[in-house]
């Protein structure tokens, strides 16, 4: 076993919001990969919209940097435990970690989990405690916390004599005390390349293990993995071999390694280095590119089982195939196939109902991308509401998923969001009070229970209320909960809202649609009842012509605004017999039968059923 001392293996991971992205930002500046006229946006490495949108890093990603010979990779990490999938795959590339830690609010809920995956990995860690120039910054309380969160996790000795850099990571500064930051980042670097090992490389033949899958317009697919062993160049022949164990021999058209925020193509890489390769088009993440001489697999990536699952169905409602481009149940089918290759903590399977399949994931969130990117991709679909997967323990008992939920709260509002997680079967297991009045406790509650929490909790809380989630095990069923939840107001007729009718209804409940601007369907959902059933209700109708002038605009005026939901609030809104219509322009929700005679009918036969 050799080392490449030239080269540095890192990921960099945290909670959600505690500077990793824009702590990357400052060491691509600071080693010049940018020109000094160009113009580059904050947060580079979220390249995608709904990153940029949601502030949080969804794609880990891959660039490196050179400083004093040494070439530095780097992997930026997800933050949010919903999208677990990424780190414990690009985990298995690096050699080291730098864990960031908000100087205020120390280590969260995601620090858990992604510390948890650099631990098990027996990683070196690096800690970065940034925003130090926070009002209420404890950067001293920050690094004690961490300590115990790895003793808690048991780290080895090695791993808990971790060294500390003190970092504001929005002026490209860091120090190895709170009181003497440098002018740049130079102490965090020189900390990686004394604390973080080089790459150990393997004698034996050539090894690639497949972490990531990118595509490319003019390549094709490109597997990205770190080469264990051996050499790779552009044009060699190598044997793919999948988690099955089935073996193939194709050629690499392309070789590329990353510097800076590009691929830079290559005609031979030492082991060591993280590698992107192209031409290959059945290429899977967990394969292994071996020698065609000598194909020895590398053990598969292990990523954790779904614990949430949803329906996903063609759109097949009166105003399906207005806005979409995609409509199909084959085209539906491809994509959430296509999807499989690249997001492995995704599960899809056909349903016996023609263009239905069940998409299982780690959370709301996680299934909540997938479908706001498919939606901005030109598809129309339906989905129904999330539910917990159960699973059967060694005794025959049922089991189900549980979280760790971090609440934060005013001392004002903690009664009230206490009952509610309460009657959400929740147990308490630790709370403490802050100097400001804020409230802070740890839950276990089951997934059923968080499903469908965000909306009541924020108003509860006035809007001041922070929680975060983390997977913690599948127990033994907690017992039934009980969803005191209210009802919906459904449209009778198709057609345009009209202003008069609502300002009729308005007594019945909150609305979800706007006055002659929307146009609904029967059966399509159009508010929130103030009980605990479903109400029909007409908001199509009009008033009698007579001689009478009144400015429809004074009605419209007079109305209390409605509630426009997101994609997420729409799913936690879901009730068990609707269904969430999203198309490119439009979120609607739907009962599943649409007809109100057809729909008391089957009531009344699930009633007599039991």
């Amino acid at each position: 076993m050799q080392q490449r001392q030239d080269i540095r293996n890192i990921a960099i991971i945290a909670h959600v919001d505690h500077g990793k992205t824009t702590l990357v930002d400052g060491m691509l500046r600071q080693t010049n990969a940018f020109r000094q006229n160009q113009s580059v946006a904050e947060r580079v490495l979220d390249s995608n919209d709904l990153e940029r949108e949601r502030g949080i890093t969804i794609l880990a990603k891959n660039t490196s940097i050179e400083y004093k010979g040494v070439t530095i990779n780097i992997v930026d990490t997800p933050g949010h435990a919903d999208f677990g999938g990424e780190v414990e795959r690009v985990i298995n590339m690096v050699d080291g970690v730098l864990l960031l830690v908000d100087a205020v609010e120390g280590p969260m809920a995601q620090t858990r989990f992604v510390l948890r995956q650099a631990l098990g990995k027996r990683l070196p860690v690096v800690l970065v405690i940034n925003k130090i120039d926070r009002p209420a910054a404890r950067a001293d309380h920050a690094v004690n916390a961490t300590f115990d969160l790895f003793i808690d996790l048991g780290a080895t000795e090695e791993q808990a004599m971790f060294p500390v850099i003190y970092a504001k990571a929005t002026e490209g500064r860091a120090g190895y005390t709170v009181e003497d930051l440098g002018p740049n980042l130079i102490p965090l670097f020189d900390t990686i390349l004394d604390h973080i090992p080089p790459p150990t490389i393997g004698d034996g033949p050539t090894q690639l293990l497949v972490t990531s899958l990118e595509y490319s317009n003019y390549v094709g697919k490109i597997a990205v993995g770190r080469l264990s062993a051996g050499k790779l160049r552009a044009g060699q022949q190598v044997t793919r071999i999948d988690h099955h164990g089935n073996q193939s021999t194709t050629k690499i058209t392309k070789l590329f390694t990353f510097r800076d925020l590009q691929r830079q193509e290559q005609t031979e890489v030492a082991a060591g280095t993280i590698v992107a390769v192209a031409g290959i088009p059945d290429v899977g993440i967990g394969d292994t590119l071996a020698d065609p001489e000598n194909p020895i697999a590398m053990p598969p990536i292990k990523v954790e089982e779904p614990t949430v699952r949803m329906v996903f169905r063609i759109n097949d409602s009166p105003f399906s195939g207005r806005e979409g481009k995609y409509v199909t149940s084959r085209q539906l089918r491809d994509r959430l196939m296509r999807e499989l290759e690249s997001n492995v903590a995704l599960r899809v399977e056909d349903l016996e109902k023609a263009g239905e399949f069940l998409v299982s994931g780690r959370g709301e969130l996680h299934l909540a991308i997938l479908i706001e990117t498919m939606r901005r991709e030109g598809y129309e679909l339906a989905v129904g509401r999330p539910e917990v997967i159960f699973r059967e323990g060694d005794n025959g008992e049922r089991l189900e998923p549980f979280e760790q939920v971090y609440v934060e709260a005013l001392n004002d509002y903690w009664g009230s969001v206490a009952e509610m997680l309460g009657k959400r079967r929740g147990r308490m297991l630790d709370i403490r009070y802050g100097d400001d009045g804020t409230v802070y406790a740890e839950y276990s509650v089951p997934t059923r229970g968080i499903l469908g929490f965000r909306q009541p909790f924020l108003t509860a809380t006035r809007g001041t209320g922070v929680f975060h989630m983390l997977f913690d095990a599948y127990l033994p069923y907690a017992g039934d909960i009980d969803h005191t939840e209210f009802g919906s107001l459904v449209s009778l007729e198709t057609g345009p809202v009209s202003g008069y009718a609502l300002e009729h209804l308005t007594a019945r409940g909150t609305f979800f649609v706007r006055p002659s601007i929307d146009e609904v369907y029967a059966g399509q959902v159009v508010g929130e009842h103030i009980r605990d059933e479903d109400l029909i209700i007409n908001v199509c109708r009009t008033k009698n012509l007579t001689g009478h002038r009144a400015k429809p605009t004074a009605i419209v005026e007079s109305l209390s605004p409605p509630r426009i939901m997101t994609l997420d609030e729409a799913i936690e809104y879901l009730h068990e017999d609707e269904l969430l219509e999203v198309t490119p322009e439009s979120l609607r929700i739907r009962k599943m039968v649409l007809d109100h005679n057809n729909r008391n009918r089957e009531a009344k036969r699930v009633k007599y059923a039991e």
